[in-house]
């Protein structure tokens, strides 16, 4: 079942989301950032045109300050969540892309246990299902001590984080098969794979092979666009087979969220670049699942 001008809120088969702080104008900030002034506001808007979900960032930056480090900033976005009906499923821990779990002699990865077990706390406070952890970039793994380190470092949060209903999912920048291969060495029910479109696209991956590798672990889906080695553009004009993409995604029977993670527009138009990624993504789930 449908509604006029987006997927039915609620709905069993599907939620539709945005990443938090595209609801905001950047003001020179960059594609991503968490929105200090207007998070709250988001809610609100993201209600407003369509959207069942916000999937919420803990970056680095002001870390402490993030309304999901305290009690108090749980409760307030557990508020929101009932006044707008608009959920938060996800978290997006930027955080570790700034400080990686595997370089000790840069950073400080004894600390990463503790806020990762924090953000599990928040997690389950607001209902949230899973936790993103990104491995690409700056936290992108380049050796095999590194994925070890990596594997050492986050697997006694594991059971921590089952015992309270949420996954960890892992996005990065592996081909499929060594993908799955780390996804299986886990052997673990809490380690799930969230997969984004644009950054596969970036590295000229084959969205329905990468689907097909990773389905019994896909918990999430950002979708984006980007050109072979290059930037983030606006949906279908980039390198991202979007077809192939959603042909996989209903082949594997995925019925979970999909996240608006999309090249940013004008500023201050950021609800009319959002209604149109959301018609973009409509018309690719309806020309997929049948």
């Amino acid at each position: 079942m449908w509604m006029e001008g987006g997927l039915l809120r609620g709905s069993k088969n599907f939620s539709l989301g945005i990443m938090q702080g595209r609801l905001t104008p950047s003001l020179g900030r960059g594609i991503q950032f968490f929105p200090f002034e207007n998070w709250e506001k988001e809610f609100h808007i993201g209600s407003g045109i369509g959207l069942s979900e916000i999937e919420f960032i803990f970056d680095f930056d002001r870390f402490q300050e993030n309304p999901l480090y305290s009690k108090n900033g749980q409760q307030r976005v557990a508020s929101l969540i009932r006044e707008t009906g608009v959920k938060v499923f996800h978290i997006c821990a930027d955080f570790f892309m700034q400080q990686p779990f595997f370089n000790p002699q840069e950073n400080k990865p004894e600390n990463n246990p503790q806020i990762l077990n924090r953000l599990i706390d928040a997690a389950e406070a607001i209902g949230s299902i899973g936790i993103e952890i990104p491995l690409v970039d700056n936290s992108s793994i380049k050796t095999d001590e590194q994925e070890d380190m990596f594997i050492e470092y986050i697997y006694p949060c594991l059971d921590y984080a089952k015992a309270a209903h949420v996954t960890i999912g892992l996005e990065i920048d592996y081909p499929p098969d060594r993908f799955k291969a780390l996804l299986k060495k886990f052997d673990h029910p809490a380690i799930r794979a969230n997969y984004d479109s644009g950054n596969s696209a970036g590295l000229g991956y084959e969205p329905y092979e990468e689907i097909m590798a990773i389905k019994e672990f896909l918990s999430n889906v950002h979708i984006k666009d980007r050109l072979v080695g290059g930037k983030t553009v606006p949906l279908g004009t980039g390198s991202t087979q979007f077809r192939q993409l959603f042909a996989g995604l209903c082949d594997s029977g995925y019925t979970g969220s999909f996240i608006l993670q999309a090249c940013r527009g004008p500023d201050g138009h950021e609800a009319d670049t959002i209604k149109k990624q959301i018609a973009f993504v409509e018309n690719c789930i309806n020309s997929s699942y049948r």
